[in-house]
């Protein structure tokens, strides 16, 4: 922030405090202060009081995001082709476009960056300090906070802020966008339809939310869908949707939020599917159980592949406690885990569906059974002839999947 935005910026709180009024909540407002106070500087400029402002739109827009948005980061959020921004220290941010990292010339002091993100956390109810070092949190515009101060960090504020995009709702995006064939979207698109248990796994930022959102757009009209998460990422535009998210405890430890209470609250609110935005824990012992109840739901997690998914999802309910046993959990995961959908970025930023498997709901040995249905041949995501083992839920449907297995693009 150059010294004359600096002034300016300071001159409009002076006013707002002193006219008690809330220039965040009024844009028109907020543009006729700023204005008012960049001609008066120029009018100061122009008698040799002050330097001159290089470009009076440009300042015009960085003093409004400093007072209303989030300063001098406002111009990275308001880009749309910008996924994630992220601070290593004040004189390191980076952001990504279409999945490639890129060092921005942007610099920052210690001071402005802890300031940005409090005004971030204002919205949240969320809270960051010496006793609660990490925090997650959803802006106003659906992007997700993270931040991390020291002495967890070194010396600086670790930021990360990833948004996500509102263009693609819809496997049909998916498919323009090269992310997904048409014929994988189809049988998708049958699985929802049919109650499937989805289960959507690959790496960070290789687009598992951006899929659970398209997915859930292919729900039927009247289905009640309730979705929990750590923090708020999905965005479902669903006729009848309730979106749940954790909470971090108070100062005094208690009033925390669970995603286990979050889940087995959601089982009380008569969804007709249920979505977790993802598993890393014990949670996934209580999706398990929601599940093998006969409710249909998704949820994402992070894995190597699809069968590196099942093993995992097979794994993490062990951590719920120790009289949670294997001989349990393996066939739970193999009864209710329909269809495993792996997702991948590779190194030019392209995001794909690599893989679509099918569980049989057999263990084969002491792993889940399961065979591919598309995987990547040439480049493309192709079908490999294979069929579900599990039927009975698409025949309730009156829905047959050869229909679109058999067919070709």
């Amino acid at each position: 922030m150059s010294e004359a935005v600096r002034v300016i910026t300071e001159r409009v709180r002076v006013r707002v405090r002193q006219e008690g009024l809330d220039l965040a909540d009024d844009g028109r407002l907020a543009n006729q202060y700023v204005g008012d106070e960049v001609r008066r500087y120029s009018e100061r400029a122009l008698g040799g009081a002050v330097p001159m402002l290089d470009d009076e739109r440009a300042a015009t827009q960085e003093v409004i995001a400093c007072l209303t948005g989030f300063g001098v980061l406002q111009p990275f959020l308001d880009d749309p082709g910008i996924e994630e921004i992220w601070i290593n220290s004040p004189t390191r941010i980076f952001v990504a476009r279409s999945g490639v990292a890129e060092l921005t010339p942007l610099v920052m002091t210690e001071q402005s960056v802890r300031d940005v993100v409090e005004r971030m956390l204002q919205a949240s109810g969320r809270r960051i300090d010496f006793s609660s070092p990490f925090v997650d949190a959803s802006l106003p515009d659906g992007s997700r906070l993270h931040a991390v101060i020291p002495d967890i960090t070194r010396r600086y504020w670790s930021v990360n802020i990833r948004k996500f995009t509102r263009r693609i709702r819809d496997l049909h995006r998916l498919v323009e966008r090269d992310s997904l064939t048409l014929q994988a979207a189809e049988f998708l698109r049958m699985c929802v339809w049919a109650g499937q248990n989805i289960l959507v796994s690959g790496a960070t930022q290789t687009g598992k939310t951006t899929l659970l959102g398209a997915l859930l757009s292919s729900s039927r009209s009247a289905e009640r869908i309730v979705t929990v998460e750590e923090t708020f990422e999905l965005d479902v535009s669903a006729r009848d949707v309730v979106a749940m998210q954790c909470r971090q405890p108070s100062l005094e430890g208690t009033g925390e939020i669970t995603l286990r209470r979050l889940i087995k609250e959601a089982l009380r609110m008569r969804p007709d599917r249920i979505v977790v935005g993802e598993v890393r824990e014990a949670e996934s012992l209580d999706l398990l159980i929601a599940l093998n109840s006969g409710l249909p739901g998704m949820c994402s997690i992070h894995a190597n592949s699809a069968r590196d998914a099942l093993v995992k999802l097979s794994t993490l309910p062990l951590l719920a406690g120790p009289n949670i046993d294997a001989a349990f959990v393996l066939p739970t995961v193999a009864g209710c885990i329909d269809i495993v959908v792996h997702c991948e970025l590779n190194r030019r930023g392209h995001r794909r569906v690599s893989e679509i498997l099918a569980p049989s709901g057999q263990l084969n040995g002491a792993a889940v059974d399961a065979s591919p249905l598309f995987v990547v041949i040439d480049g493309v995501l192709q079908p490999t002839g294979a069929f579900p083992s599990k039927m009975s839920k698409f025949a309730a449907a009156g829905l047959d999947p050869a229909v679109v297995l058999r067919s070709s693009d």
